[in-house]
């Protein structure tokens, strides 16, 4: 016996009665087949709808050659009736969002001539390919007359062609549909096969928002969010760019002015502060303490760029090692040397040994961490 579609017929019921006439125990979970249901199973790019059949939940649905299997992870009994509640919430968004692509989806085709190759409806946004190249600026003239078309509240109506009408219809679709296609039609926008729940007008889509588009497999890939997603985005957006407005003391029309000069100022401010460490670096070149034939400074407070100038110097003054050790006996010493001349992979393993080291490196310089004290780097120096 072969599932009733309820969603098929009315996209809206949020709950429904059904019987149960199979629960088969699989990995982890009973497969349960209902006589009718308003669980749309994953497709078309969809996540599949959740909910409860009685008490059980139901955490995905999926559809198995020819029949909807309702995961749950509680057995339910064969032959009796259960109430069933779908989450109607998390259904809405979606149908919010999928009408909302192929409002967008259809725009795109009529001006441009490109198909969708590609749609994926996540719970926090929507993805969808195109095979041919898009703009910022036609994007947003894109969605200009998407929201327009909201505006309009036309209605999405979907019908089941017979095979003869199919022929003479036209239509978007990414396979080679005969039989039991299911057309969504939005009258001067959009006819397009889809197995998908919709709602019943342009107007209920609420709003579209083309957030982000990028380059993909020689078309576009588009980011949107519609309905009440995009009501959530631009919610946490102004909490972010009303934070950010206050932080730096200036209207939030005026953030990115501000935030620009403000990345300026501090870029600056890090340049002066890099140029500061090297005279610092610089300084303390002759500081270099000699060891054994090796120039070694144990200092706090350096960088790695510090560490390495001061090595680069000091291997022009020595045959042997040039090393800079920063920290203190606490919490242990980074560590830069090297040498134009010794084995490094050697002294790497003695130092990781005897030093508590952890290092490596390549083209005579090691680098890394070593927790040990001013004096026992001292007196390795002395013995290598």
């Amino acid at each position: 016996m072969q599932t009733e579609r309820l969603y098929y017929k009315d996209s809206y019921i949020k709950e429904f009665t059904a019987k149960a006439i199979s629960c088969e125990k699989r990995d982890g979970f009973y497969a349960v087949i209902l006589d009718k249901t308003a669980f749309f199973p994953e497709g078309g790019g969809q996540k599949s709808d959740t909910g409860f059949i009685g008490e059980a939940v139901i955490f995905d649905v999926q559809e198995e050659n020819g029949e909807i299997i309702h995961k749950s992870k509680e057995e339910i009994k064969v032959n009796e009736e259960y109430s069933c509640k779908i989450d109607w919430q998390k259904r809405f968004l979606r149908m919010q969002n999928h009408t909302g692509e192929h409002i967008i989806s259809g725009i795109v085709n009529r001006k441009y001539g490109y198909d969708n190759v590609g749609f994926h409806l996540d719970d926090e946004y929507v993805t969808f390919d195109f095979n041919g190249e898009l703009t910022r600026e036609q994007l947003d003239e894109i969605e200009d007359e998407a929201n327009d078309i909201i505006y309009k509240n036309i209605k999405v109506n979907t019908s089941f062609p017979d095979e003869k009408e199919l022929t003479t219809l036209e239509y978007r679709s990414k396979l080679e549909l005969t039989e039991n296609v299911r057309i969504v039609t939005i009258d001067g926008v959009d006819v397009c096969a889809c197995c998908a729940p919709h709602v019943s007008s342009t107007a209920e889509v609420g709003i579209i928002k083309l957030l982000d588009f990028m380059k993909h497999r020689g078309g576009v890939r588009i980011v949107m969010k519609a309905g009440k997603l995009a009501l959530l985005d631009y919610r946490d957006k102004y909490k972010n760019a009303l934070g950010i407005s206050n932080l730096l003391s200036v209207k939030q029309q005026d953030i990115f002015t501000a935030a620009e000069k403000f990345y300026n100022d501090l870029s600056e401010e890090r340049r002066k502060f890099y140029e500061y460490r090297l005279s610092v670096a610089e300084r303390d070149k002759e500081s270099l303490t000699e060891i054994n034939g090796s120039l070694i400074l144990v200092t706090n407070g350096y960088d790695s760029d510090m560490m390495r100038e001061v090595v680069n110097f000091a291997v022009e003054k020595t045959e042997k090692f040039g090393a800079v050790f920063s920290g203190n006996d606490s919490d242990g010493y980074s560590f830069v040397i090297a040498s134009k001349s010794q084995d490094m992979n050697i002294l790497r393993n003695e130092l990781n040994s005897k030093l508590n080291g952890r290092g490596g490196g390549r083209d005579g310089m090691i680098q890394g961490k070593a927790a040990t004290t001013k004096q026992q780097i001292f007196d390795f120096f002395k013995e290598v």
